[in-house]
């Protein structure tokens, strides 16, 4: 018998049909419950001071309100952490990896719920949202591979003597997570940290904290120790106490590059390793030898998933200029046919942004790309549903902008929105140089048929993750991670088992000790 999943926070919604229409749920749901997460049960902080209220992007709605969590509450989530890993970083590799299995199967088994959640409190498409907790249980079964396969070295030493290696976790992990991928990511973290033998405390975007609490609890109920797995909700504060807290051993963040900095300078202070995922602006670079179909989806999948929320979208679209003008053309044809409305709906390719907040700081870039020269060859303003409980949504037309040039604001800084920027190029010399001319790093696509170029191309591509005709594809083996200001340390693959775990050497003498004194 399966277990029947949670309704704490969904009444009724896992009883849908997978293809049914949703949009009857959209404006519906009401926050009741606490979303901290201690010892395995739903908890309100001990010292919850601030009420945040939690929005809707579909429909500009506030759902509820949470307490951010204080320093009290930081101490209380260590200090269970700490407890579950004495137990949790004995047990083998196998034991643990049954656990990571049974979460992933329950993952799969409330693939329609979460989805759903993660598209109310987000406002991507539900049909992004779905291969979300697709890659999420993913992630999870991934690592459930990998963590009976921990091992270390042996070395053979003069005299029989010898040395081995133990690869051993680190303690209580912080994982601090970003609003475009709320679930995905905090699988992302806790799946390689779990596998090692690690705890995890979890902190999410205060815009998106609902989604990790269900992550939570799948933890508990697939056997994890109470406490494991903790969530603490709140903003930069409470991130600071975590990042300063003397017993913890770790910290992941994804975000933006000024949080980034910020949280590695309160880590240094306790000389804590960091794995930073941030910001890009990173180069699509698409030669006149393209299948121009091709070209054309890559660089909409480069710009327009999660309302172009994704921090390795491509938006500086370099185009070779023989192909400039059929390029274009196809691409802003596309672009104007992307459905956009609510977020719930099967036909919906385009939801809402993340807030309205968010949502003017895209439209004021648009507004001074023009300003500084760029032509808007569509989008870029505000999109009013035609449903009424929509009207108040932070929705906008995807954007395609031309004529644009290196110099330009909107080339050099991260939009974080569906924009594009389409810049000509001559020379593959002249393009690599004005690919690498940014202080980001983490991405990086060429579309070429010509195979040689292609790998030439990427080898000089200061990027941490590289396309070779294709774009935005994260299977949860390949390594994710960048270069320069973006970031460093990496998320999935098999590096991230070095990320969250150390290395210990023992030296075995088998004879007698020698001495110089």
């Amino acid at each position: 018998m399966l277990p029947r999943p949670s309704l704490s926070l969904l009444p009724r919604f896992c009883s849908f049909l997978p293809f049914a229409t949703m949009s009857s749920k959209t404006g519906t749901f009401h926050l009741q419950q606490p979303l901290n997460y201690r010892a395995g049960v739903r908890i309100q902080p001990v010292d919850g001071s601030h009420n945040e209220e939690v929005y809707e992007p579909a429909t500009g709605r506030v759902m509820g309100k949470f307490l951010f969590s204080g320093e009290k509450e930081v101490d209380l989530a260590v200090q269970s952490a700490k407890a579950a890993f004495k137990i949790w970083s004995q047990k083998s590799g196998m034991e643990r990896s049954r656990v990571l299995l049974e979460a992933a199967r329950i993952i799969r088994e409330r693939r329609e719920e979460i989805a759903t959640m993660e598209t109310i409190n987000n406002g991507k498409s539900i049909f992004e949202a779905r291969v979300d907790v697709d890659i999420s249980w993913q992630c999870l079964e991934y690592y459930a591979g990998l963590a009976g396969a921990i091992a270390g070295q042996h070395i053979q030493l003069p005299g029989g003597s010898f040395a081995y290696t133990r690869r051993e976790a680190l303690g209580v992990c912080v994982g601090i997570g970003a609003w475009n991928y709320p679930f995905q990511i905090a699988c992302w973290k806790s799946a390689p940290a779990l596998a090692c033998g690690n705890a995890m405390i979890y902190k999410s975007s205060p815009l998106t904290p609902i989604s990790v609490v269900m992550l939570a609890e799948i933890f508990t109920q697939a056997g994890v120790p109470n406490g494991l797995f903790n969530v603490v909700q709140g903003g930069a504060a409470t991130g600071q106490f975590l990042c300063q807290h003397r017993d913890v051993a770790k910290v992941s963040f994804t975000g933006s590059v000024p949080t980034g900095i910020k949280i590695m300078e309160m880590s240094a202070k306790g000389i804590k390793p960091v794995t930073l995922e941030l910001g890009g602006k990173s180069p699509l670079i698409i030669f006149s030898d393209s299948v121009l179909e091709n070209a054309v989806n890559g660089a909409l999948m480069a710009n327009f998933l999660t309302q172009g929320e994704v921090c390795s979208n491509g938006t500086r679209v370099f185009v070779q200029r023989e192909i400039l003008e059929a390029f274009t053309e196809e691409v802003v044809k596309r672009t104007q046919k992307i459905k956009i409305g609510d977020p719930l709906l099967e036909d919906t390719r385009m939801g809402a942004l993340i807030s309205r907040p968010h949502l003017e700081r895209v439209l004021g870039f648009i507004t001074q790309a023009k300003e500084q020269g760029a032509k808007v060859l569509c989008g870029g303003e505000p999109y009013v549903p035609d449903d009424p409980k929509l009207k108040n949504g932070y929705y906008m037309r995807p954007c395609v902008l031309g004529d644009c040039r290196d110099d330009m604001t909107c080339v050099k800084e991260e939009i974080f929105g569906p924009v594009m920027s389409i810049l000509p190029f001559d020379t593959e010399e002249e393009v690599l140089e004005r690919a690498n001319n940014t202080t980001f790093g983490l991405a990086g696509g060429v579309f070429t048929r010509d195979i040689q170029r292609a790998h030439r191309v990427v080898a000089a591509l200061q990027a941490g993750m590289c396309f070779i005709n294709n774009y935005n594809i994260s299977p949860v083996e390949l390594p994710f991670g960048g270069y320069k200001m973006s970031g460093f340390g990496r998320e999935n693959g098999q590096a991230a088992m070095e990320y969250y775990s150390q290395l210990k050497t023992i030296c075995v003498e088998m004879g007698d000790v020698e001495s110089v004194f």
